[in-house]
């Protein structure tokens, strides 16, 4: 029988990263799944992700939801039936494997679809209908025997089921359930994550279209920069009291100070880096936050040597960019 990667999930032999895939392989063929997760095309994923699954199971109808935010960390939670607890453990190992990072819960409870087999408990209805009477009695009341019942009937716990433990062929079907809703899951963090990738590229390009556009101002923006600090000191050259050797070594040490050419070839690096890191395999958020930073430090720097009014129009529009861009990797996997 073929098994799909969400049900190797729950083996502890693959992350479910990939189960979106479907890619169906046979547990005895080990190879096979290594290759296998060698066709997964590389892209970003979101931490947001949503996945829902419900099949019946017996006499019980069974709804697994999955769904996820953004965080830091992981950070997951699980609500189910208390006659689920046994294993709750190893299901959130593999969650784990499963959402790698983010605020997620899982959700999983049952309605009952058909009769199942129940017991009255006999001694705690007898308790019930003594504890009623003595506290009749105590009052001065005089409570017929069927009324006391009637009471003790509404009580807690007075119908309860003969076993309310899951066998493991019950247990494997509500792990499979489980896998699909982890399926639907890992696919909305996918299609989420096209998004997030399209964004990114179109904003990155355009953070290189506008470094380009810096670097035909560079020569011009030197040259007045050179006219403005020769103006200011003429009047001082007219009195003598300049020495033009002096002058121009502090017109290269100026000059020098405000050069930009290492900061656009760092631009140009780290822009070509992110878009590097967002073809690896998924998982690359925190990464992409880091380059994002270093391009901020870039912009940045830029800024503060531009002192040309058009240099620092188009640092405006680079920062823009680049908010947007810190903006929406919080919530890239």
């Amino acid at each position: 029988m073929d098994l799909k990667f969400s049900q190797f999930f729950f083996d502890g032999n693959l992350n479910v990263l990939h189960a979106a895939h479907s890619v169906k392989v046979r547990p005895s063929s080990a190879h096979r799944v290594y290759l296998s997760l060698h066709k997964i095309p590389l892209m970003i994923y979101s931490m947001t992700g949503y996945g829902k699954a419900s099949a019946r199971i017996g006499l019980r109808r069974y709804t697994a939801e999955l769904r996820s935010l953004n965080g830091k960390q992981l950070d997951l939670g699980v609500r189910m039936p208390s006659a689920f607890r046994a294993k709750e453990m190893d299901l959130r190992k593999h969650l784990g494997k499963a959402v790698g990072r983010g605020k997620c819960d899982l959700s999983l409870h049952y309605a009952v679809e058909g009769a199942e087999p129940r017991e009255l408990n006999k001694p705690l209805i007898e308790a019930y209908v003594s504890e009623l009477s003595q506290l009749a009695a105590d009052q001065g009341f005089s409570g017929k025997d069927n009324s006391l019942l009637a009471m003790a009937m509404r009580l807690p716990d007075v119908i309860q089921q003969p076993n309310d433990e899951v066998d493991e062929d019950e247990w494997k079907a509500i792990e499979a359930l489980v896998g699909e809703a982890v399926d639907q899951f890992i696919r909305f963090r996918k299609e989420e994550g096209k998004s997030l990738e399209a964004d990114f590229n179109q904003r990155i390009r355009s953070i290189q279209s506008l470094k380009d556009a810096v670097e035909p101002l560079l020569h011009a923006r030197v040259q007045r920069i050179r006219d403005r600090i020769e103006s200011n000191f003429k009047e001082l050259q007219d009195k003598g009291r300049l020495d033009e050797n002096r002058f121009e070594q502090e017109m290269l040490f100026y000059m020098e100070k405000l050069d930009v050419s290492e900061e656009l070839v760092r631009l140009t690096a780290h822009c070509e880096h992110f878009l590097d890191v967002m073809n690896q395999a998924p998982g690359q958020g925190k990464k992409l936050g880091f380059i994002a930073q270093e391009i901020g430090r870039e912009i940045n720097t830029l800024g503060s040597k531009a002192n040309d009014a058009d240099m620092q129009r188009i640092v405006v529009q680079m920062k823009d960019e680049l908010e947007k861009i810190k903006e929406q990797v919080l919530n890239a996997l």
